[in-house]
């Protein structure tokens, strides 16, 4: 199954961003087998970082959460809240799936 995990972060600890951001980095790197896409979210009318957003393809939702408490940005605090979606894909390149 397919997975969107919506982040939003806690901008009272947008200070933990820079110091903790190759640890983060490296935990990606790490479960690129499971979360596939990732990236920052950011508030169109300022540009500020408002969160991020994963991919993440797995059996279970359980497995999900667990990588999420894995997460170096979430225990440092910079992670407000997440809300795990289930996704299908209908259309990629071009082209209809199902």
């Amino acid at each position: 199954m397919i997975y969107a995990v919506l982040f939003e972060d806690d901008e009272s600890h947008a200070d933990k961003r820079p110091e903790f951001l190759s640890q983060h980095l490296a935990f990606l790197a790490n479960h690129a087998d499971e979360i596939t896409a990732a990236g920052p979210l950011r508030d169109t009318s300022n540009g500020d970082p408002a969160g991020g957003l994963w991919l993440v393809e797995v059996d279970d939702v359980d497995i999900v959460r667990a990588l999420i408490h894995e997460d170096p940005f979430w225990s440092t605090g910079l992670r407000k809240s997440f809300q795990i979606l289930q996704w299908t894909r209908v259309f990629a390149a071009g082209e209809r799936l199902v």
